[in-house]
């Protein structure tokens, strides 16, 4: 599986530490009583997903151990991996537009309380959303704990971290309704969404200020809605864990989530400690590969030698 994070180095509204603007009430949402049926094109991404997971599943990836005994690591593969993860970018904004190139960037990470939406397109059942919901709040729970972060589900309107489950049809049509009440969703996130390929699953646009030491502002997250099972699943745990400040996937990174290798879905103790790393508070946002290098080299050697998982 292939996931990105793509990072904006744009100020967008609101200052970091200032709560989110108060949203006019929300009007009751009538109940679905039938989903909008998926067109054609949609029904064929979800075939060829679901065909996809069962190829790589035969391949013996998409992995779901948290600790394989075939893949140990040590406090300097732990180090390493964590330079490669959090001080590397996958893509930049330039001009307008999203650009693929590994490059190095700063320390970035949330410092200010992180707030769950969760909206669904129209094509998303009760049940399904009733199950996304009870996942996203569970593993938002594991991600508070991990990185000791305030981390809680909201209303939609007033999240600054918000995730769309939407079907190929909804991304053209259904996500430009979404303007002006996803904080964030700006006309350069909108317009990637609707003309996002297949050969990307789902995906992340973090919203920084470009050599702020004031950390993430927003985030919107992209669940492709024609995901089901274990696809699904590895899409909200990769993709939120990144948009927490693990930005970059490496193919030396292992066992993790951070690899385009496919090899794992879910999140490894290996993954686990890069993000008790990441909000270690002897790292500072903003601090280049050179300053962060003897404190990640330090950090790993405390977590490995004291066993934490």
């Amino acid at each position: 599986m292939r996931l990105y994070i793509l990072l904006l180095g744009v100020f967008i509204g609101f200052s970091a530490c200032a709560p989110m603007p108060e949203a006019p009430k929300p009007k009751p949402r009538p109940k679905i009583l039938a989903p909008t049926p998926p067109s054609a094109a949609s029904q064929r991404l979800q075939t060829y997903y679901a065909g996809l997971q069962t190829r790589l599943k035969a391949q013996g990836k998409m992995r779901e151990d948290y600790d394989p005994p075939d893949a140990p690591f040590n406090a300097d593969d732990l180090a390493k991996d964590f330079e490669r993860v959090a001080l590397f970018d996958e893509y930049t904004e330039i001009n307008g537009h999203f650009v693929a190139g590994r490059s190095t960037s700063s320390l970035r990470r949330w410092q200010q309380p992180v707030r769950i939406g969760i909206n669904f397109g129209p094509s998303v059942t009760e049940e399904q959303r009733a199950r996304d919901t009870v996942y996203v709040r569970n593993f938002s729970a594991r991600l508070a704990r991990l990185s000791g972060l305030d981390i809680k589900l909201t209303d939609a309107r007033r999240a600054n971290f918000s995730l769309l489950f939407l079907n190929h049809d909804e991304q053209r049509t259904y996500a430009t309704s979404l303007i002006g009440r996803v904080a964030y969703l700006t006309p350069l996130i909108l317009h990637e969404i609707k003309t996002i390929p297949r050969s990307i699953y789902c995906v992340t646009y973090a919203i920084s200020d470009k050599n702020s030491t004031a950390g993430y502002k927003g985030v919107v997250i992209l669940i492709k809605g024609e995901h089901r099972g274990l696809m699904r699943t590895s899409c909200v745990q990769e993709e939120m864990t990144q948009a927490l400040g693990l930005a970059n996937d490496s193919p030396k990174a292992r066992p993790s989530i951070f690899n385009d290798d496919e090899e794992f879905s879910l999140l490894t103790r290996h993954d686990e400690l890069l993000l008790k790393m990441l909000y270690d508070p002897r790292l500072k946002v903003g601090m280049t590969l050179k300053e962060a290098h003897p404190i990640v080299q330090q950090i790993a050697q405390d977590l490995m030698s004291s066993g934490q998982s």
